[in-house]
């Protein structure tokens, strides 16, 4: 059978819509929701903390009581930046009529799939088309403790790694901004190519009750790091903190104790609390097992920080790519700077809040708070199966100079 040109005209229109619908139609297939319900497992194990536990929670808990207001705004800000990159970004990544498809997309999917709403029992991720320059993904791993443990130093010397994707500063999702949802907090995270890894640090969540769960809620199989100090030194290095933003408080030894006559420590005080780590730990392995956590040692990250970085990476599944080569010891500061191999510039150093030079404790103060903590301290050795061997700090003597 002839088709006459009329025919011809209109098959090939029809064509060409067909074309066209069906580009639009595949723009349409690369966005995807994926639903993972977790459920928190119920901690069946009898408690190894009893009478330590009694003793400790028979004054109220009080932990971080001193946040840093500063830390706070630092976190708003980030949240405002990074919506406003994220939405240029995709401007200049697509046309006009494949953002005005995503845009009904996106509503039409709110309304036909009400399931997939944001709580702390599920993980939507939606993955969008522009593959290329990578999506933003919730962290595959988090740096959750400990407060002046060295966090900041980890994270940076791991964003040196070509497959680490860090933010900057401290979400405090699960601590602080729950109730703003999961695509809130995936719009924090920076954006990631195929077989690069996601992660943050917020170091309070560590002593963050109702963190552990959240976090198992969000995914079950992330992966934990946590860096741990003598929490001597970590509590002295807490109070050094507050002191420079708050000069009219108290005393080291004023606030650690309740009673200095009677040896009585004050165990409610943020700056000693946040030291047991054994009590912490606990509720962590409620949800999480010890194959899915990292500890890593504060002294040894400043005295080889290139051995600790090894160890750091292997728990990541990431190459040995972060060596000795990018570390130099600053005698100034007292710690070890970052810089790149193949750059001849100055190295990079963490900013003034690092490595202030502690105020003097009075001796007999650290060796009543060493046998505070050394049953805690035996605990946790036990619980890891590693021991940091903080017990061997000279008597006498403050275990530590700069935080």
């Amino acid at each position: 059978m002839q088709l006459n040109k009329n025919n011809k005209v209109k098959i090939y229109s029809l064509s060409v819509t067909y074309l066209f619908y069906s580009l639009m139609s595949c723009y349409n297939s690369f966005q995807f929701q994926e639903n993972y319900v977790y459920q928190g497992r119920l901690a069946t194990e009898e408690t190894t903390f009893v009478t330590l536990r009694e003793k400790l929670y028979s004054t109220s808990s009080q932990v971080y009581f001193d946040e840093e207001f500063v830390e706070r705004t630092a976190t708003e800000q980030t949240i405002a930046v990074s919506s406003v990159r994220n939405s240029v970004g995709i401007d200049e990544r697509t046309s006009g009529w494949a953002r005005a498809q995503a845009a009904t997309t996106s509503s039409s999917s709110k309304h036909e799939h009400p399931e997939f709403s944001t709580t702390d029992s599920e993980l939507r991720r939606v993955v969008n088309c522009t593959s290329d320059y990578g999506v933003q993904k919730l962290p595959q791993a988090i740096i959750i403790g400990v407060k002046k443990g060295g966090t900041r130093a980890l994270l940076e010397a791991l964003r040196v790694h070509p497959e680490v994707r860090a933010v900057g500063n401290e979400p405090h999702f699960f601590d602080r901004n729950y109730e703003r949802g999961l695509d809130w907090y995936r719009e924090l995270m920076p954006s990631t190519l195929e077989g690069q890894i996601t992660m943050e640090k917020t170091p309070s969540y560590f002593v963050t009750n109702s963190a552990p769960k959240r976090i198992h809620s969000m995914a079950r199989d992330i992966k934990l790091i946590i860096v741990v100090r003598n929490p001597v030194t970590r509590a002295i290095s807490d109070y050094t903190q507050t002191l420079s933003k708050r000069p009219e408080i108290p005393t080291f030894e004023v606030l650690a104790f309740k009673n200095r006559t009677l040896g009585l420590i004050d165990a409610s005080w943020s700056a000693l609390r946040i030291g047991i780590y054994a009590l912490h730990l606990e509720s962590w392995m409620q949800y999480f097992p010890l194959s899915q956590m990292h500890f890593v040692s504060g002294e040894r990250l400043i005295v080889d920080p290139a051995g600790e970085m090894a160890k750091v990476q292997d728990f990541l599944g990431l190459k040995r790519i972060v060596t000795d080569k990018h570390f130099y010891f600053n005698k100034t500061k007292g710690f070890p700077c970052l810089k790149k191999p193949e750059d001849s510039s100055t190295p990079r150093c963490l900013g003034k809040s690092k490595g202030r030079t502690h105020p003097k404790i009075d001796p007999d103060v650290i060796r009543r708070l060493h046998k505070f903590y050394k049953p805690f301290n035996m605990m946790f050795y036990q619980m890891t199966g590693q021991n940091f061997q903080w017990e061997l700090e000279v008597d006498g003597n403050s275990p530590g100079s700069r935080d």
